[in-house]
């Protein structure tokens, strides 16, 4: 009996009326049977037994992206929520469409968001290689296996009838399929054919009658792909094996216990358990992650741009900041709110709360969670000490020639800054930026009329600095220097402050509090 109907006496009882009546879950007269097998699946099978190992297993066709980059988080917090192994593995069996250089990025951007994997080509493990590339053997075994035990078949149809299949099914209307012709090969001309070194490919052979499976997230499914598809390769002329036969395979092999992958891959899990069952395999148990979308419920594009790791990464976003907004638009926490780090997100994670629905991404927020992160950071002494090193990096390269006194590069200084921005700027790279120059470098003045009356504003200052001492506070200081500027009568509050800011500052313009300004640089004084 499959390990899916095995989890209790009431779930078993379900799939067996599931298996004597149900259809696809997309037809309307079956919606009350769906939801109720799904309302019994989730109380009686939310509990994970036995060892968990679960995989992210990427196309390094591309670099890591949003959409991703949330796949891997969700593994990874399924791992360590249960004790388990998370596991990077490479498809890279589509070698004409391989980056350079995706496959070590891949990884060393999980590593920089804080998921990194447990075993990879990288960190080694018990059950690699974890290359596609480099189990050609296993997979050409196995698809052996399947066509001895009569479960797979040669294939010999040249590139040219199998595109004018595709043509004639488009012009009448019909979805293009393989129309199984080999299939039907006698067993002496399937041999005459490999003798003559005839190009050709493995297909599996799909049959009617599969069992319904339960999936963590979308519940009970099946779906009869026999009626709708042709017979899938498994090998390609190349000696590659396709995505259906190679992710079987290494998954069987590398003990995976709980598939998490995206919705995308549903309408596949019914042929990938039909090749389970002819190789007498026990599946894994498989959950399928509704899609991240962008906020206005178009699909996120590769063609974007920003959605790469690497483009966060280059911009300043924190890691914690990206696994806090993509999570937090989305499901499968108790609790839904900002400010979440991942052993936040470990403790906090329930798959029984994962809906179907797809999450929507609204990275205009983005700046908000980084803000908070960035905030949490500076709180934390041994990450700060991190920012600072980072943050005096930026100030050399940005004001390199600029800079006067050497004590702005010292680290009680930005420390200091650190400690008064927080909460205030969203990214490091801000205070580095025009607006805070004066932080770094001394303004100039070409005007001497305008550098007396500067003068004479900032000696007054001074003065009401020196007597409140340590009762120095903005509001004090905002109403000492209301009380100057009327017992000048010449000058006007609003005019003072202008002085007291460029002189500085060197801003003509107000970006913040004037008095916070002020503030500020005499505390540095």
């Amino acid at each position: 009996m499959s390990r899916w109907y095995k989890s209790c006496k009431r779930c078993f009882l379900h799939s067996l009326a599931a298996h004597r009546g149900f259809r696809s879950l997309t037809a309307a007269g079956n919606r009350r049977t769906e939801l109720r097998l799904h309302a019994a699946g989730s109380r009686c099978c939310s509990t994970v037994q036995g060892e968990v190992r679960v995989r992210f297993a990427p196309s390094p066709t591309g670099f890591l992206h949003l959409g991703g980059l949330r796949t891997a988080l969700y593994n990874y917090i399924f791992a360590k929520k249960y004790g388990g192994v998370f596991i990077l593995r490479l498809e890279d069996t589509d070698q004409s469409r391989l980056v350079p250089g995706a496959a070590e990025s891949i990884e060393d951007m999980l590593e920089w968001a804080c998921v990194p994997p447990d075993e990879s080509a990288r960190r080694g493990g018990p059950v690699g290689p974890y290359l596609q590339s480099q189990r050609l053997d296993l997979y050409s075994q196995t698809a052996q296996q399947l066509v001895d035990s009569g479960h797979a078949y040669y294939c010999f149809c040249s590139a040219q009838r199998l595109e004018l299949l595709k043509k004639e099914a488009l012009r009448s209307g019909q979805t293009p399929r393989y129309d199984n012709r080999c299939r039907h090969l006698r067993a002496d001309q399937v041999q005459e054919k490999l003798a003559q070194g005839a190009p050709h490919v493995i297909r599996f052979r799909l049959k009617e009658g599969v069992e319904p499976f339960q999936d963590l997230i979308f519940g009970w499914n099946r779906h009869e792909v026999a009626q709708v598809e042709g017979d899938p390769v498994v090998i390609k002329a190349d000696g590659f094996p396709t995505y259906h036969l190679a992710n079987i395979v290494d998954d069987h092999y590398m003990k995976i216990s709980h598939v998490l992958r995206g919705s995308e891959w549903l309408i596949s899990t019914s042929k990938h358990l039909l090749m389970y069952r002819a190789l007498g395999w026990q599946p894994p148990t498989f959950g399928h992650l509704p899609l991240l979308m962008n906020k206005d419920g178009s699909k996120l594009s590769k063609r974007q741009g920003d959605i790469f790791i690497e483009t966060f990464k280059r911009d300043g976003v924190l890691p914690e900041a990206l696994l806090d907004i993509t999570t937090n638009c989305g499901s499968g926490f108790n609790t839904n709110r900002m400010g979440r780090r991942i052993d936040d997100l470990i403790s906090e994670f329930n798959p029984s709360k994962i809906t179907t629905h797809s999450a929507l991404l609204d990275l205009e927020k983005l700046p908000e969670f980084n803000r908070i992160h960035l905030q949490q950071r500076i709180e934390d002494e041994q990450q700060c000490d991190l920012l600072i090193k980072d943050l005096r990096e930026q100030i050399s390269q940005a004001y390199a020639a600029e800079i006067q006194d050497k004590d702005v590069l010292h680290e009680d200084y930005i420390r200091r800054v650190l400690q008064l921005r927080k909460g205030h700027i969203s990214f490091l790279k801000e205070l580095v930026s025009p607006t805070y120059s004066y932080l770094w470098v001394r303004p100039s003045f070409s005007s001497q009329e305008c550098l007396n009356r500067i003068l004479n504003c900032c000696v007054c200052a001074c003065r009401l600095i020196e007597e409140r001492g340590e009762e120095l506070s903005v509001d004090g200081l905002s109403k000492d220097l209301k009380a100057l500027a009327k017992q000048a009568k010449a000058t006007k509050y609003r005019e003072v402050m202008k002085l007291i800011r460029l002189a500085l500052s060197g801003l003509q313009v107000p970006t913040t509090s004037c008095t916070v300004c002020v503030f500020i640089y005499f505390i540095f004084l």
